[in-house]
């Protein structure tokens, strides 16, 4: 493994220096294994934001020397993915990489995993549960926290009543968002609205935006928390001629939400990196096999973001969107 033979190197360094351990080779041999990591996620790798998760798990794996198998289920759905969990354990790998949208409904499968000695890490949501269950570590962000960045920003814009397009209520990750947008903004005088939608229908979505906007003129903002949200949202107040009017900003990043924010019709993208959600899980736990349990801070919440993407650095990121790494 390309990873591993430079840690080996860096080891037989220390080994000169004086330390009476085993020698370099012997070493190597010891953690020589075949390492397979099996990652479970909520969203699909067809959707333009776990399509990166799926390049970060990929890219792990190749850098590590690793297999590692994305899965999830085909809609957002929690029997079925703590069904995919289950099935996962059976198989007995060497780790497992959860998102966690629902401690209640995925709980039992992750303590199971837990109890039959598989090393989990969580990524993605889970922030504020992933301790109980017994999970190593987290990746990601906090979400209430960057809910709350957004409802500043959109409060400093002016805004004074907004709308938080929610395309999976009941993912606590995602209700936090709102949450936290929403008490941001009271904060700065303005209000703020959960509206839900219909994560697989963006027609649907831009008609609910849209009907939305024709009973409330007064609405002057929209933050989606995701490109799936974002699009239909931005098409919707394309549409109504409304663009430039209303302050509109999304969580996360797609090749389509780029142009919009270097161009101003958007006002800022939540940025996660979700490339690092995949990628990071694989190296921690193929080290954590490796070297007899490493993980960086004894575990704990490895923040990804949230860094705020505008006009000012948007073309920056676009090339590398483009490469499906942002």
């Amino acid at each position: 493994m390309r990873f591993k033979k430079g840690l080996v190197g860096i080891i037989s360094v220390g080994l000169l220096a004086g330390t009476t351990v085993a020698p370099a080779a012997v070493l190597a041999d010891s953690h020589e294994k075949d390492i397979r990591i099996e990652v479970v996620s909520h969203g699909q790798a067809s959707d333009p934001f776990w399509s990166v998760v799926q390049n970060g798990v990929n890219a792990g794996a190749a850098d590590m020397g690793v297999q590692a198998n994305y899965i999830a289920p085909g809609t957002f759905d929690m029997v079925a993915m703590a069904q995919l969990i289950d099935t996962a354990v059976a198989s007995q790998p060497d780790g497992l990489v959860v998102s966690l949208p629902d401690a209640d409904a995925l709980g039992p499968a992750i303590e199971a995993a837990v109890a039959a000695g598989i090393p989990v890490i969580s990524m993605n949501s889970g922030s504020d549960d992933y301790a109980d269950l017994g999970i190593l570590a987290h990746v990601g962000q906090t979400e209430y926290e960057a809910g709350r960045g957004g409802g500043a920003r959109m409060g400093a814009a002016g805004v004074t009543k907004a709308l938080c397009i929610n395309q999976e209520v009941g993912n606590t990750a995602l209700d936090l968002r709102c949450q936290g947008f929403a008490d941001a903004l009271a904060e700065a005088g303005g209000t703020s609205e959960v509206v839900a939608v219909d994560l697989a229908d963006p027609a649907a979505t831009q008609a609910t935006v849209e009907a939305r906007l024709t009973a409330e003129p007064d609405l002057d903002g929209i933050l989606a928390l995701g490109p799936t949200g974002a699009l239909p949202t931005l098409e919707a107040v394309n549409s109504m001629g409304l663009t430039g009017e209303i302050a509109l900003a999304t969580f996360d990043l797609a090749p389509q939400v780029l142009p919009a924010i270097a161009d101003g019709t958007m006002l800022f993208a939540i940025d996660q990196q979700q490339f690092l959600q995949g990628y990071l899980p694989i190296v921690m736990l193929t080290l954590h096999n490796q070297f007899g349990g490493l993980i960086p801070g004894g575990g704990g919440v490895v923040l990804t973001g949230p860094g705020f993407v505008t006009a000012d650095n948007a073309a920056a990121v676009i090339e590398l969107s483009a490469e499906g790494i942002r």
